[in-house]
């Protein structure tokens, strides 16, 4: 499976940058899916986590109220993004500081760990896996900070094999 890192320019401003995923060359990112697929059931919600990232990206950055950290394994920067603590709808993202956020999809929580949901589960899974590889990259000065730590710049291209993803 190929993807990509693609910027969310009507999203992204001057205080933080948005960025999501394109797989296989598709022209909906992973988070657009996300927006079409809970629209109907969870229409306030996903209004809300809209304006919010507008918010990170236009007005404040990423603050750690807006974001559960932890959701993924250790220093990976997955993390949850919703409109309100107490809600069921998670958005997954890899947080880079305050000014570089990228979105993925996600869903309902109605299970006390993600793992028991499968759709959650496999959403969380992708973000750790892209986490690690842009990790690498960076390391390997393959993707650079650019823009006072705004965007990526370089090599945001993926290619990964195993087809159970």
């Amino acid at each position: 499976m190929k993807y990509r890192l693609v910027k969310i320019s009507n999203l992204s401003g001057n205080k933080a940058s948005v960025y999501s995923v394109l797989l296989n060359g598709e022209q909906e990112t992973i988070f657009d899916k996300f927006v079409k697929e809970n629209i109907m059931t969870f229409e306030e919600e996903v209004k809300n986590i809209i304006a919010r990232l507008k918010t990170i990206g236009k007005s404040t950055g990423i603050r750690d109220s807006f974001v559960k950290p932890n959701e993924g394994t250790l220093g990976d920067g997955v993390c949850a993004l919703y409109d309100n603590p107490d809600k069921k709808l998670r958005l997954y993202c890899i947080k880079y500081g305050t000014q570089l956020i990228l979105v993925g999809g996600g869903g309902q929580k109605n299970v006390r760990t993600l793992q028991e949901d499968d759709k959650l589960k496999k959403e969380n899974y992708f973000l750790r896996k892209l986490s690690a590889q842009i990790t690498e990259r960076i390391k390997d000065k393959e993707i650079e900070y650019i823009n006072n730590y705004l965007d990526f710049e370089g090599d945001l291209e993926f290619q990964d094999d195993d087809e159970n993803d």
